[in-house]
């Protein structure tokens, strides 16, 4: 990979989101054209963390620009273990419902393991079930890929960044994107390592990536010394600092460095959205025979 002096190539996932959206809209008018009904997500929100909102708001409003329909259930705090997983159970039974997406984290009375478990894996569209991780361990594809390290996959293929071979660094073990995403990458046959907070020296791992991608929620851990010269950069991260959303990355100081970098906002973010659209649509298509 190699770039002019002082230029560099933005992954704008915001852009890609907006055609992948208009493929599953296309998709989805055909179907209900034909008579079918139109696919279902069930959303299910836990408590009044803002954060939550404000993601099952997007979540909610991409469904209904593409015609899948969304159901919405939400729980007061106070919401027991018992009582959700007695919901997910009525929703696994719903025929209609192709998939469920139950935000997390969840508030921390709440069994989060037993609830991921108690999702059908046919109905997994977060791909957190154990059944969908393991397809992706097994490299069998009728799985479902939890939706950001996907998200980053559709990016990285759509721009033909090449990761074969490569030299691939995440920052950030976590079960939703650092596991899974080693996992996928594996897959895509890259080397892989993995650094997380017991890491001694991130530093010595980051400066030898090709790919280097960080899911911290650190604001700016990932400065220009820690990246290499002519490194894709793939910011996972997003952290309000005073008045801006900035990500794990520090942009301004590591963008000339690099060969290829995603905005925050604007670059993981919408790609997660899509790739949970594309999990409910194949969750529909499996469904109904299509």
């Amino acid at each position: 990979m190699e770039k002019a002096i002082g230029t560099y190539l933005l992954l704008d996932g915001k852009s890609l989101s907006e055609k992948i959206r208009a493929d599953i809209r296309r998709e989805v008018e055909a179907f209900v054209s034909r008579g079918l009904r139109p696919p279902t997500l069930a959303v299910v929100l836990v408590g009044d963390d803002p954060a939550s909102k404000v993601y099952v708001g997007n979540k909610k409003k991409a469904c209904e620009k593409v015609g899948i329909r969304s159901i919405s259930y939400e729980l007061p705090e106070n919401t027991t273990t018992e009582e959700l997983l007695e919901l997910i159970a009525q929703l696994n039974a719903e025929d209609e419902v192709d998939g469920i997406l139950v935000q997390l984290p969840l508030p921390p009375h709440i069994n989060q393991q037993e609830v991921i478990l108690a999702i059908s894996p046919k109905k997994d569209v977060d791909g957190f079930h154990p059944e969908n991780m393991g397809r992706l361990v097994a490299r069998i594809e009728d799985g479902f890929i939890p939706c950001t390290p996907l998200g980053i996959d559709l990016l990285l293929r759509y721009y033909n960044i090449e990761v074969k071979g490569k030299d691939v660094v995440i920052v950030g073990a976590g079960f939703i994107v650092g596991r899974p995403l080693s996992l996928l990458m594996l897959w895509r046959d890259a080397t892989i390592s993995v650094c997380h907070i017991h890491t001694r020296d991130i530093s010595k791992y980051t400066r030898q990536a090709d790919i280097l991608i960080s899911a911290t929620g650190v604001p700016h851990l990932i400065k220009a010394h820690m990246v290499k010269e002519g490194a894709v950069v793939v910011d996972v991260g997003i952290s309000r600092v005073g008045d801006k959303i900035v990500g794990d990355v520090d942009f301004e100081e590591v963008k000339e460095k690099v060969y290829a970098i995603t905005p925050v906002p604007g670059g993981v973010g919408p790609m997660t959205v899509s790739a949970l659209l594309l999990n409910s649509l194949k969750a529909y298509k499996r469904k109904v025979g299509v």
